[in-house]
């Protein structure tokens, strides 16, 4: 090597990891600021085209500003009836909130229930209020609690949507330290060595830290939606995706070492030579899997869309620059205590794979008959999923103030109270709306709101020759029941001829994005498959080994789905799952299914090429099945750490992902792919070079085939 080139060659990694260290120290505060500019306003994630939006936009321009409401619900302690003399202090208890910053309007009088043994009023607030929405709840908790004898309740959109604020809070901090911490342990525990795990850690850090902040500026400038899910399953995808790719260029250049006798830079060239490719690829099938989101009509399905794929390719720019900067400064020490081994050369790969390999090899047919069956019996149970959302009181896996709240609200008023359905209609057919509405199964009153604000206090507010009808649901306004009768109640204030009706409301929503969710599955899902295997084909160069990959995750999607279908309801006790879930982890399963598979098959082509079929599998699987596993175990940890945040809907994303991963992991990839490719031989590489022959013994036949890509 000339001695520019040589001096150019230990330049670049100083450079590249000041460079790096730069972005680190200029660019990690934003993994905490992302938080500012997130909105947890669940209004501003519903379907674009819904008539439950249209409703929303209706609302703004009827009544120029958009409220949140507050429900303050009293109870007797004893559950005896209440006194008008009680009634009477509750009411001017709410009088004293007119005028409070963040109240809007004069909150309504304390009515009794029907049971008379509770009151209820509902103060409206600013919908902007962000931090300061728990503050002025705590101010209405103040004064509702001056009503002597009496206990207080807050439910309705404004104490949920403070529980949602409260339940993201843990984004920042707490969910990014305890999977750091996790992905560490493993990591020290798997591989016995102090430094890589810390090398491998500080670069899915500054991974997120990049991405973080592009994503920031981003949404600062109103280009993407941001919110707390979206930010905790960002953070989990670039560190789990940022170690996988870390721990597949760390294994290979560890293998060429051994090879090379310790010569840092040409060993790292030929790990970057055999692994950028695929890590590239793998990449490409996730970040393309997440952008087919943008084909959805819910915003927060398109909003995870674009900032999932800037994190994956933030964690591939880490792994193909930082990681290889380190790794060629520190050479063998980057193992420490243990030293790559000469034996280790060419992916001699652990006893136990050697075994597995064995195992492929002897019985394949056998292998991948019993793993199917397997996996067909878990996948039987998949319908069984209920994706029709997840009640209020099943929202948070703690107990949540707004749940508790809602129960006692419901106990004593008709349980829609609070949550009314809306019909916004032209104001020449308001009484035949209101008459249409209050005859469909399912609605406990319909009444028009006034210029007060209020339903039946006077004449209807007119504004653009429309009036607003709020009707109140005999059922839960989450339950399936509220859903059908908002579908009936659409149905028959539509038939009224010349009243332009709309419906909308929280119910309404709900049942909006059920449906879109199930289209949404129904678009998405086939764009998925067909990217992804473009993907495979281009860098395999077959068409029926992509199929069978494509295939086999699948199949171990709809295994977890299964799976995921009983634990769900006999373990945590949800009767239903939220309905983007399906949706988030076909893409999170299907794509990271294929990343482990193109990991294993892209080894496996390239000992083909060299050894023969037969040979390249057995080889293939013994020296990527310790890596692709530590891979699988920490990415799927890694998910696992949502669950720290108490909301059913990231817990049952922290499941899905993280059981579909290791299934796939210790599976699919491990017995079910490689007995099936040793089955089929040579053909399973059709039409490639390798389907019609290979070098080295092939079932006990030689064959000849070039080493060059075919």
């Amino acid at each position: 090597m000339p001695r520019l080139t040589r001096r150019a060659a230990r330049l670049l990694p100083l450079v590249l990891l000041v460079l790096w260290l730069a972005v680190g120290g200029g660019l990690g505060p934003y993994a905490g600021k992302l938080g500012e500019v997130a909105t947890n306003d669940q209004a501003a994630f519903l379907p674009r085209s819904a008539e439950s939006t249209r409703v929303i936009e209706a609302q703004r321009a009827f009544r120029q500003d958009e409220t949140l409401p507050a429900l303050v619900v009293w109870t007797s302690p004893g559950g005896g009836p209440i006194d008008p003399e009680t009634r009477a202090a509750a009411t001017r208890a709410l009088a004293t909130l007119t005028g409070q910053p963040g109240v809007v309007g004069t909150p309504t009088p304390a009515l009794p229930s029907e049971d008379g043994e509770a009151l209820r009023g509902v103060v409206q607030l600013r919908p902007d209020l962000g931090e300061e929405l728990t503050p002025t709840l705590q101010t209405i908790d103040r004064a509702a609690s001056s009503v002597p004898g009496t206990t207080v309740w807050l439910a309705g959109p404004a104490a949920t949507q403070a529980d949602l604020s409260d339940a993201f809070a843990g984004i920042d901090g707490l969910l990014l330290a305890v999977a750091l911490v996790t992905v560490l342990l493993i990591l020290l525990l798997v591989y016995r060595s102090v430094l890589l795990p810390l090398i491998i850690i500080i670069g899915a850090v500054l991974s997120l830290a990049l991405a973080c902040a592009i994503v920031y500026v981003l949404a600062d400038h109103d280009i993407v939606r941001v919110d707390g899910q979206v930010q905790g399953i960002l953070s989990i995808l670039v560190i789990g995706a940022a170690t996988d790719y870390a721990l597949l260029l760390a294994a290979r250049y560890r293998e060429e070492l051994a090879g090379r006798d310790g010569e840092r830079v040409p060993a790292m060239r030929a790990a970057l030579r055999q692994s950028a490719g695929p890590i590239t690829a793998s990449a490409a099938t996730v970040a393309l899997a997440l952008l087919a989101l943008l084909f959805s009509d819910l915003t927060n399905n398109r909003a995870l869309g674009p900032v999932g794929a800037i994190g994956i390719v933030c964690a591939v720019l880490s792994t193909l620059t930082f990681l290889p900067a380190v790794l060629v400064l520190l050479g063998r020490a980057a193992y420490w205590p243990s030293r790559p081994q000469a034996s280790e050369a060419g992916g001699g790969g652990h006893s136990i794979w050697r075994r597995v390999a064995a195992l492929v090899d002897r019985a394949p047919r056998k292998v991948w008959a019993m793993t199917l069956a397997g996996l067909l019996a878990c996948a039987a149970f998949a319908p069984v999923l209920e994706s029709k959302g997840v009640p209020l009181d099943e929202i948070f896996v703690n107990d949540a103030p707004s749940v508790a709240a809602q129960e006692q609200l419901g106990r004593h008023f008709p349980a829609g109270a609070g949550n009314p359905a809306i019909v916004i209609a032209d104001a020449d057919a308001a009484a035949r709306v209101t008459a249409a509405a209050e005859r469909v199964e399912g609605v406990d009153s319909a009444t028009a709101v006034t210029a007060s604000g209020r339903p039946g206090a006077g004449a209807p507010l007119v504004v653009d020759g429309r009036v607003r009808i709020d009707v109140t649901l005999t059922d839960a306004a989450d339950s399936d029941a509220a859903k059908a009768a908002v579908a009936r109640l659409r149905t028959s204030v539509h038939a009224v001829p010349g009243a332009d009706a709309l419906v909308g409301g929280y119910t309404a929503q709900r049942y909006d994005t059920q449906r879109t969710a199930e289209r949404d599955r129904m678009l998405i899902v086939p764009v998925v498959l067909v990217v992804i295997l473009a993907i495979l084909i281009g860098l395999l160069r077959s068409v029926l080994m992509p199929v069978l990959l494509v295939v086999t995750v699948a199949l171990n999607f709809f295994a977890t789905l299964g799976v995921s279908a009983l634990v769900f309801r006999y373990v945590f006790g949800f009767s239903g799952t939220d309905s983007s879930v399906p949706l988030y982890g076909f893409v999170f399963l299907v794509a990271l299914g294929v990343d482990y598979n193109i990991f294993l098959m892209s080894r496996v082509r390239e000992e083909s090429l060299r050894h023969g079929v037969r040979e390249g599998v057995l080889r293939g699987l013994t020296a990527t099945g310790g890596v692709i596993t530590s891979a699988g175990v920490v990415l799927a940890a890694t998910f696992a750490a949502l669950g720290v945040i108490p909301l059913a809907f990231l817990v049952q994303i922290a499941f899905i992902v993280a059981f579909g991963v290791l299934l796939d992991t210790l599976v699919v990839r491990s017995l079910l792919v490689p007995a099936l490719v040793r089955d089929l031989g040579p053909v399973a590489w059709w039409p490639g070079r390798l389907s019609r022959g290979a070098t080295g013994r092939e079932n006990g036949v030689t064959a000849r085939e070039g080493a060059g890509p075919t």
